[in-house]
């Protein structure tokens, strides 16, 4: 039997990939009267400039008090704010909105003198440490074991009643969000509307992560509970810590104590202000941090 076995079936034509790659006759003669021009890539707007000399830090904020430098209405992004002035970083304020934000969420911060991409953007989980590089200011949590302990009454006791103050009392939601938030961002009613229900369903759902339903009562206490126990980690002191200059701490509570006694706010029902006011020490915390702006 010879090694060599014969082919099955019919013998299979040459492919031409010259052919695979051809341009049908009716297609080019189009192209041949219409040819495509590659133009050259727009030149950067004279208001993106590929060298900015001044540091920006993104934040939900008006033209006219961005301008005039005064607090954001939002505590996360007036927590960055007031911490990169108590270390002494100069920066402009430009207002905007999470869609324009390049994570989605505000604050973020261009540095000075650097390029235009995306690279260049500093979020704010990056902003403490982004800071630290250019002062070389120390870093609290690493300094004092008690900050991540306090810090949490902020993020999750008092945070949790200010959600609910703000999106879900139906006065403040209609004289305080609805005005700062919903409708700066667009003319449409019906989206001014849905946009409305999105945030008190996002605010009710982020309640109802750590309880079955929302008890008013139970997050007006545990927010007084918050403000008693940090009146008396404060005591006499100036900063808490016994700083002798206010760190993210103290940027992290100004950002809820100056917007609950803010009456620019136009606050319908406050009852965090009272709790706080109970405690003078915060009280003036808080207005002693108000003079940096």
């Amino acid at each position: 039997m010879s090694a060599e076995q014969p082919t099955e079936g019919p013998q299979q034509p040459a492919i031409n990939l010259d052919s695979l790659f051809a341009v049908p006759a009716p297609i080019k003669r189009l192209f041949d009267k219409f040819p495509l021009t590659t133009y050259p890539a727009n030149d950067i707007p004279q208001r993106s400039p590929s060298r900015r000399h001044n540091t920006q830090l993104f934040i939900f904020s008006d033209p006219v008090n961005a301008h005039r430098g005064r607090p954001s209405h939002n505590p996360l992004c007036l927590k960055w704010q007031a911490y990169l002035k108590f270390v002494g970083i100069d920066f402009e304020i430009t207002p905007s909105t999470n869609h324009a934000s390049p994570t989605g969420a505000l604050p973020f911060l261009l540095p000075a003198a650097s390029g235009t991409g995306v690279a260049d953007v500093v979020p704010s989980s990056k902003l403490q440490k982004w800071a630290i590089e250019q002062v070389h200011c120390e870093e609290e949590q690493q300094l004092n074991l008690r900050f991540g302990v306090y810090a949490s009454l902020i993020d999750h006791r008092i945070r949790n009643a200010w959600l609910y103050m703000l999106y879900l009392d139906s006065d403040n939601f209609e004289a305080v969000a609805r005005r700062l938030y919903v409708l700066p961002s667009t003319t449409n009613s019906l989206v001014r509307t849905v946009l409305g229900l999105d945030l008190q369903k996002a605010a009710r759902d982020e309640l109802l992560k750590t309880s079955r339903y929302i008890d008013v009562a139970d997050l007006e206490a545990d927010a007084g509970n918050a403000f008693e126990a940090l009146s008396s980690l404060l005591g006499e002191d100036d900063h808490f810590f016994g700083r002798p200059n206010p760190g993210l701490f103290d940027a992290s509570l100004f950002a809820y104590t100056h917007l609950i006694l803010d009456e620019g706010m136009g606050w319908k029902q406050n009852r965090l202000a009272q709790l706080l006011r109970e405690h003078k020490n915060l009280v003036q915390h808080r207005e002693r941090l108000l003079r940096f702006f």
